[in-house]
């Protein structure tokens, strides 16, 4: 049976906390006639595998959330040069005006819809006539899925309810409560669940044929990973939690050859005609022209009107419309001048490159405009842009940045991965690096996080993991500081801690 996330995108038969609170039937007498039910799934080996393809469908739909958490509160966009209004959702973020009467996501981002539609699927998938491999596959893919959203709310909110059953009947709104868990209890799940995902693939580090955009072991092993890291720095895990996690990623990096590896091209790893057994890409959120395309970085590129009056270099020419004809989008998100300089100065990084480019007004003296998001443009389809990259969630930068991340923490030397991440980036004549402190190595890490990822929503959660004092050494203490009254996670709101007793707010708000 061919698998195809897009051809198969359904509604769900999840709903979110806010419409379970007044449900009092059964789920399946309130779903749409075009979901499929868990009934179907329990006979028909079709309807399971449209079950489980469906989450990987609702995974894409939280694109813009995923991004948004994981980098609108880092420096990269703070203080930028636009041209248009500002997009409020991002300006919340990147200057830190959160409080538990602003709050930037309520509903917990809505990832109880999709935890429910993935407990779902790992409820059925046993009871159905689906068979191994797939079933234990599929099941590993869901378990992995699960404890990477299980780590985002975490690292998002902190302790956040836990919930690991499908929801079948709802008698009351009472059954619809329930208490945030400690966040001790939270990272517990993600790490079970990141264990039965490894015992479940059996060994087994194969990528699927063409695209990458299932979820695979070599996802599993860089979340644990990445998780590992976090609970060392953060959750007072430190060496004993940092030594497991460098020796997830050398299972990994043990890996390198033909099917992972750094795409030499740095380009390559986001171009839409590259996707099909790109190395480099480990797992993506998918998406294809016809069916899904990305919308979540059009307020960083420019409308039709000013593309025509400004340009990719300090003269008249070129015109950014002239460059690509076919954009029209809005210019509400932007890098500071020193964001700019910063990442523009000293050897040219094919990163930078292929990440963005500087807009000036084509008219002397030339000042510089606004920054164009180039990294997610797409390709041109007949007279029009589309917009078809897949996003990385993981991809092989991420373990090599992840190690070095490991071994700086156990007061090891990173300089083989941080070498091979600088090669890509600027060839023969790569910086040199040499081993220093603890801190001084994690800066030079966090510094190749920063030009690696743009972008790709990993910035804030790059500075986080390595701990608070990175965190406030980066943003602009008018934002945030040790003193200031923001904080790192983000509060509940209001109306959510009225519908639901149980429910305390975030600390510290």
């Amino acid at each position: 049976m061919k698998r195809s996330i897009n051809a198969l995108f359904i509604l769900l038969s999840a709903l979110s906390l806010s419409a379970m609170v007044s449900c009092k039937k059964q789920l399946a007498e309130v779903v749409p006639q075009d979901a499929i039910s868990t009934q179907l799934a329990l006979t028909d080996a079709n309807a399971t595998q449209t079950l489980y393809i469906g989450a990987y469908a609702r995974l894409r739909a939280y694109n813009g959330t995923l991004f948004n958490l994981g980098e609108m509160r880092s420096d990269i966009w703070a203080d930028g040069l636009f041209t248009e209004s500002a997009d409020a959702t991002s300006q919340q973020l990147y200057t830190h005006n959160i409080s538990a009467l602003n709050v930037p996501y309520s509903s917990w981002g809505s990832f109880y819809n999709l935890i429910y539609t993935i407990n779902n699927v790992i409820d059925v998938l046993p009871k159905s006539p689906v068979t191994d491999p797939n079933r234990s596959k599929w099941l590993a893919e869901m378990y992995g899925m699960r404890a990477y959203i299980y780590y985002t709310m975490l690292k998002t909110w902190g302790g956040v309810p836990l919930t690991t059953v499908p929801v079948t009947t709802i008698n009351g709104a009472a059954e619809t409560y329930k208490k945030r868990s400690p966040q001790d209890s939270v990272m517990l799940l993600v790490k079970s669940d990141i264990e039965k995902s490894l015992q479940l693939f059996g060994g087994s580090n194969t990528f699927p044929s063409g695209n990458r955009v299932y979820w695979n072991r070599v996802a599993t092993l860089a979340l644990k990973g990445d998780v590992y890291l976090w609970s060392g720095a953060n959750m007072g895990g430190g060496n004993a939690d940092f030594t497991i996690a460098k020796n997830a990623l050398l299972e990994v990096k043990a890996l390198q050859g033909s099917t992972l590896n750094l795409d030499a091209n740095y380009a390559d790893i986001f171009d839409p005609a590259k996707k099909a057994n790109n190395p480099e890409i480990i797992f993506a959120l998918s998406y294809e022209s016809g069916q899904a395309t990305q919308g979540t970085f059009t307020i960083f590129s420019v409308n039709g009107v000013q593309a025509s009056s400004y340009s990719f270099a300090p003269s008249a020419t070129p015109t950014v419309n002239t460059v690509y004809p076919y954009v029209n989008g809005a210019n509400r998100v932007g890098m500071s001048q020193a964001m700019i300089t910063r990442l523009t100065s000293g050897p040219a990084d094919q990163r930078v490159a292929n990440s963005f480019k500087v807009m000036y007004a084509a008219a002397s003296p030339f000042p510089v405009r606004a920054v164009f998001l180039t990294k997610w443009i797409g390709v041109v389809s007949g007279t029009s842009q589309v917009y078809n990259n897949d996003y990385p969630i993981y991809r092989y930068a991420d373990v090599l940045l992840l190690l070095a991340e490991a071994k700086a923490q156990l007061g090891e030397d990173p300089s083989a991965e941080i070498a091979q991440i600088r090669t890509r980036a600027y060839g023969a004549g790569a910086p040199a690096f040499v081993s220093g402190s603890v801190s001084a190595n994690i800066n030079a890490i966090q510094e190749e996080n920063l030009r690696e990822f743009i972008g790709e929503g990993k910035r804030w959660w790059a500075l986080r993991r390595a701990g608070d004092s990175y965190v406030y050494a980066a943003i602009n203490p008018a934002y945030l500081s040790p003193t200031s009254t923001a904080k790192l996670l983000l509060p509940i709101s209001a109306s959510m801690i009225n519908n639901d007793p149980l429910l305390l707010q975030t600390p510290g708000y």
